[in-house]
């Protein structure tokens, strides 16, 4: 398959976060047909490190659903609980630390427009998976990380070259695993990339630094039911206690010296008009330009869960379940970028450091483990016309983006094994 046709095939199958069977197990053995090595499941990540794993049952459904689809059955045996990362190792005989690139594989909870105008409908290539969809241009990540796989076994270049297809980056649920395992530690250099974030095709930023800190929490409120005509005062309700919450964690005063984002995205509870709510769910999320305001806005959120609880007899209990990270990108790696991307044939503007929103990321966890030890990082953005926003249902992006992608890795690469 060439870039393109491997991108519509990961639209067409998308898979969410630590349920990604058959897009890892098309990686790994893409990887392996290539000469890399390649280290897959528990061996490129720390299970028990992940957030937000999946129930049992998603990961059973999501693995026998892979299973049909063609993926490897022993690859997939490997995989098994939702271990879901891949490590692509370039063996070079000179003994430098390892450049990396980073590639995200996940999708989204979203059910994919099939308006006319859409052109993965229209084209035939849109989501089959049902509720699940690729809105955020991670099967184009994936497709060109593979891609630039080619690449690289073809140049069979001296440097040791490591190819990181991470699972669960949406909600900030599985870079830390894959840092925990050491997968970083001896990576020279770090390369991430996102496409899209409203530049138009052909723009380059070299780097981005003002990610956005994140904590992505679930909170279960447990109370009792009751007749809700015949005996109110003996429930407690975990509907009311969970709204009570809501509101005042939305009621929290911004912090003035920096941008802070709070959002509750989910609220579920009750069961029946006529029993008082002896169960509720909120997932809400928590963000500031610094991980120090993150963790405040994180304790106040707490103290309201808990007062709400108090108010209304309910007991409550906060799991969080993703994280991201600061991070800035290092000059060096921004315009080096920046200089390779002006020798790719479409590349026709150019900025060293972007000031794109792109929000959060836990690439970042990547970024700074490099740094701390010794290393270089940067997340470089690629524009790509978007006919609707990130996260959309009628997201996509412009696949003219993905060779020119594809070379500018190649380039890149190229240039820091010469170095």
């Amino acid at each position: 398959m060439n870039v393109i046709e491997q991108r519509r095939d990961f639209h067409r199958y998308p898979e969410q976060g630590f349920l990604e069977f058959r897009t890892a197990s098309i990686v790994a053995q893409t990887l392996k047909k290539l000469g890399f090595e390649v280290l897959c499941g528990k061996e490129a990540m720390v299970p028990e490190a992940r957030f937000g794993v999946p129930q049992e049952e998603q990961l059973t459904k999501a693995y026998h659903q892979a299973l049909k689809q063609g993926a490897d059955p022993l690859l997939l045996k490997r995989m098994q609980g939702g271990n879901t990362a891949v490590v692509g190792i370039w063996r070079g005989g000179e003994q430098k630390s390892p450049i990396a690139f980073r590639f995200d594989m996940d999708a989204l909870p979203i059910k994919e427009s099939e308006e006319e105008g859409h052109l993965p409908f229209k084209e035939g290539y849109a989501s089959c998976m049902t509720g699940s969809m690729h809105a955020c241009g991670h099967d184009g990540h994936t497709a060109i990380g593979l891609t630039f796989a080619e690449k690289i076994a073809e140049a069979a270049p001296s440097q040791t070259i490591k190819l990181i297809f991470q699972p669960a980056e949406e909600g900030g649920r599985g870079a830390v695993s894959m840092v925990e395992k050491g997968i970083l530690d001896d990576v020279r250099h770090l390369f991430c990339l996102h496409l899209g974030l409203n530049l138009p095709l052909g723009e380059v930023h070299g780097g981005i630094s003002n990610f956005l800190a994140t904590s992505k929490l679930k909170v279960i409120f447990k109370g009792i039911p009751s007749h809700a005509g015949a005996s109110p005062e003996k429930g407690a309700n975990a509907l009311l206690a969970a709204s009570t919450a809501l509101l005042n964690i939305h009621a929290l005063p911004r912090f003035s010296g920096e941008k802070t984002r709070i959002n509750v995205g989910v609220l579920e509870g009750g069961t029946a008009a006529n029993i008082i709510p002896a169960y509720a769910q909120m997932i809400l999320e928590t963000r500031a330009e610094s991980w120090e305001v993150n963790e405040e806005l994180k304790k106040r959120v707490e103290k309201i869960i808990v007062g709400s609880g108090a108010m209304h007899g309910v007991q409550t209990k906060m799991e969080v379940i993703g994280e991201a990270t600061t991070a800035a990108s290092n000059p060096e790696l921004m315009e080096l970028v920046v200089e390779e991307a002006k020798k790719v044939q479409g590349f026709t503007k150019f900025q060293l450091e972007s000031n794109s929103n792109l929000g959060s990321e836990d690439a970042t966890f990547m970024m700074r483990r490099v740094q701390e030890y010794g290393g270089k990082a940067t997340y470089m953005i690629i524009g790509s016309p978007l006919p609707a926003p990130h996260h959309h249902h009628r997201f996509d992006i412009d696949e003219k983006v993905l060779p020119m992608s594809v070379e500018l890795l190649t380039r890149i690469a190229k240039s820091v094994c010469n170095h």
